[in-house]
């Protein structure tokens, strides 16, 4: 009986895998005939990229804060480091196999200064780590506009980077990195992490070092971050140090709040509200930012957990609420 449990378990694993695979593949072939048939313009082709962006710094910063529970506001300086290594190979060796090295010589290097900051920093708790990683995010801004001004062209930025990021790179770049974050989540090590959120002292009672897994989350956030900056600079042609400020770090971080701290696929639905709202709102310029800061806040009024919570969108969770729309149907008839 034991047995047959098992296999059944076994088997509806099987097939959810298989539908995420079919939809997947789905997804990606539809887009590609809707650009190939100019359906999706060079504009609708932009909102996309800015789209999978934000999704990639959304979930990467949603491992930090929300399933670890470290307040971070730096992501946009790991994301310009990304950005700029990226941009400065690409400019050198305009190839795709320069973009694709440009793009992980980036992300590690986007790592390796997540553990040399992590190390220090994540013995910090709340406002603390806070303040101590926005202060990471404006030396390194400040580095690129100063120490580093002969190579990146100090405030000016650089122009005119070799593009590369077609829907194909997107797509592949974009699922990636959902998918390696969501199975490092259902991992022991992603149980780890969201223990040590919640109850830290609790956590390492039962032998787990939370400075580890902290380390760990951080620095495979940063290594996100990274990507989705190299991801930036080489479809959007330009960049400069203030692209990548303060508040381009509150940005990512509403995106965060309002899917859901906790909620993979909450980051991924914010992504796409947010970037849907902001398009819809660009016939009224001269207003558009107090309209967009009006609607979060309403949102956050009616729904201040977020879109989807801790929870994430799955098949079960679709089933019940179309079960729960038949039933209220039936009760109203």
């Amino acid at each position: 009986m034991k047995k047959l449990s098992q296999d059944a378990s076994k088997n509806n694993k099987w097939i959810i895998t298989v539908r995420k695979w079919i939809i997947l593949v789905l997804f990606y072939a539809i887009v590609q005939i809707l650009i190939m048939t100019n359906v999706i313009n060079d504009y609708i082709f932009s909102t996309l990229v800015t789209v999978c962006i934000n999704v990639i710094l959304a979930v990467s910063l949603n491992l930090i804060t929300g399933f670890t529970g470290q307040f971070s506001l730096g992501h946009a300086g790991f994301m310009s480091i990304g950005a700029y290594t990226c941009a400065l190979i690409t400019l050198r060796y305009p190839t795709v196999w320069g973009f694709l090295g440009g793009l992980l010589l980036g992300a590690v290097l986007a790592a390796i200064v997540g553990i040399f900051v992590g190390l220090p920093t994540l013995r910090l708790k709340g406002d603390y780590l806070a303040i101590a990683t926005l202060g990471m995010a404006e030396i390194i801004k400040i580095f690129f506009r100063n120490v580093l001004e002969d190579l990146t062209n100090g405030a000016a930025g650089l122009s005119g980077i070799p593009q590369f990021v077609n829907w194909t790179w997107l797509f592949v770049f974009t699922a990636g990195t959902v998918a390696l974050i969501s199975n490092f989540i259902n991992s022991s090590h992603g149980r780890a992490c969201i223990s040590v959120r919640e109850d830290e002292i609790a956590a390492e009672a039962m032998g787990i070092n939370s400075t580890k897994y902290k380390v760990i989350a951080f620095v495979t956030g940063a290594f996100f971050a990274g990507i989705a900056g190299a991801i930036y600079s080489s479809y959007f042609y330009f960049i400069s140090p203030d692209m990548f400020d303060f508040q381009k770090s509150i940005d990512i971080l509403v995106v965060v709040v309002l899917g859901g701290m906790g909620s993979i696929s909450g980051s991924v639905i914010a992504s796409i509200v947010l970037a849907l709202i902001s398009t819809l709102l660009q016939s009224f310029s001269e207003v558009r930012m107090v309209i967009y800061g009006v609607l979060l806040i309403v949102i956050m009024l009616f729904r201040p957990q977020g879109i989807m919570g801790s929870k994430e969108l799955s098949f079960s969770v679709v089933k019940k609420w179309a079960q729960g729309l038949r039933q209220k149907n039936g009760g109203i008839a």
